[in-house]
C-alpha cells in the first residue's frame, strides 16, 4: 500500500505547473490577500480554488453558499462554475474586504451571480432556509470561524439538496489535529466535527489530504418507503 507524499515546494510547484489553470484576476486576487493581515494564512490555494470550480460544475450546481466570503476568492470561483443564471450566496460577519473581492468579481465577470450578506454565518444559514427551503442548493463550502463550523455545517446541510456538496476547508488545522498538546477552541473544534463526521449517516465522507484539509460531504439520497 502506497503512503502519502509530503508534498515538497518543489513537488507543489510541479502539480501547479501542470494542472493549474489560472488567470490575470485570481493571480492578482491571491497577492493583494497575501498582503493583507494575516492573509497568506487564511488565502484559499489556487488548486484548491480550481477545486471548487471542478466541484460545482460536477454537481450541476445552480444555487451555491459560501461560509465566509474575505477577499472572495472562493466566491470568484465558485461563480465561475455556474450559469449566467446562477447564484453564490456568500457571507461574511463584515464587509471590511467586501470592495477587494467586489472589484475582482465584476473584472472576472461573475460580479452578476454573487450575492454578498454581511452577517453571522449561522443567521444567514438560517435566513436562507426560510427564504429557499430545504433542500434548495447544490453545494456549500465552509471556511470560516472554526468554532461556529457544527453549526455551519448542519444549516448547510439542512439546504443542500440530496446528492449535494457540503466542502468544508481546514479540518487538518495545520497539523494540529494529531498534536495532543494542541487544546486550542479551534483545534478541539475541528477534532470533534472531524470524529463527529466520520460517523454521521446522513453524509458520505471523504477527508482530502490536500492544503489544510479538505472534507467532502455529500448528503445521502433519501431511502424510498
Amino acid at each position: 500500500m502506497a503512503n502519502q507524499l509530503d508534498v515538497s515546494a518543489d513537488l507543489l510547484a510541479y502539480v501547479r505547473q501542470v494542472s493549474l489553470r489560472d488567470d490575470e484576476v485570481l493571480r492578482d486576487l491571491r497577492e493583494i490577500t497575501a498582503e493583507l493581515p494575516g492573509g497568506e494564512k487564511l488565502l484559499v490555494m489556487p488548486e484548491e480554488g480550481q477545486l471548487l470550480e471542478l466541484l460545482a460544475g460536477l454537481c450541476g450546481a445552480r444555487r451555491v453558499v459560501d461560509v465566509g466570503t474575505f477577499t472572495g476568492y472562493s466566491a470568484l470561483c465558485l461563480a465561475r462554475a455556474l450559469p449566467t443564471d446562477g447564484t453564490v450566496v456568500t457571507c461574511d460577519i463584515h464587509e471590511r474586504w467586501s470592495t477587494i473581492a467586489r472589484e475582482h468579481w465584476k473584472r472576472a465577470e461573475v460580479a452578476d451571480r454573487i450575492d454578498f450578506r454581511v452577517g453571522d454565518g449561522k443567521q444567514v444559514l438560517a435566513d436562507l432556509l426560510t427564504e429557499l427551503g430545504a433542500d434548495s442548493v447544490d453545494l456549500a463550502f465552509i471556511d470560516a470561524d472554526k468554532s461556529g463550523y457544527r453549526d455551519y455545517f448542519e444549516g448547510a446541510l439542512r439546504l443542500v439538496r440530496p446528492g449535494g456538496l457540503v466542502v468544508i476547508d481546514n479540518t487538518l488545522l495545520f497539523g494540529r489535529v494529531v498534536d495532543p498538546a494542541a487544546q486550542d477552541p479551534d483545534t478541539v473544534s475541528i477534532r470533534a466535527l472531524n470524529e463527529f463526521l466520520r460517523d454521521d449517516d446522513r453524509v458520505d465522507i471523504v477527508l482530502l489530504p490536500m492544503g489544510d484539509g479538505i472534507t467532502l460531504a455529500r448528503k445521502k439520497q433519501r431511502e424510498l418507503r
